[in-house]
C-alpha cells in the first residue's frame, strides 16, 4: 500500500459515521477490565528478607549499633515443634 492508498483509505474511515458503542458494550468491556475476584498466595517455608538479613549481618557489623537489639527470626522452631507434637 503506497501513500495514496493509505491516505485515501484514512479519509474514508473519519469521514464514515461511527457508531457509538453501546452502553452494554462500555459496561460488558468495564466488567472485563475488573481484576479477578480471587488471587493466588504461595506460602514459603523461608523467608528471603530474613534470610538476607541473616547474611548481610554474619558479613559486617552496625557502624552505630541501632539495629543490634532487633533479632531476625524464623518460625522454624515453630514449625519443628509442631510436626514433633502430632
Amino acid at each position: 500500500m503506497d501513500r495514496k492508498e493509505a491516505e485515501e483509505l484514512l479519509a474514508r474511515q473519519l469521514t464514515e459515521e461511527t457508531s457509538e458503542p453501546s452502553v452494554e458494550n462500555a459496561e460488558a468491556e468495564a466488567t472485563r477490565r475488573l481484576p479477578p475476584r480471587w488471587e493466588i498466595r504461595v506460602q514459603a517455608k523461608l523467608d528471603p528478607v530474613v534470610e538476607e538479613t541473616k547474611a548481610y549481618r554474619a558479613i559486617a557489623q552496625e557502624v552505630d549499633g541501632r539495629y543490634e537489639g532487633v533479632k531476625v527470626e524464623q518460625n522454624n522452631n515453630n514449625d519443628e515443634e509442631k510436626g514433633q507434637s502430632r
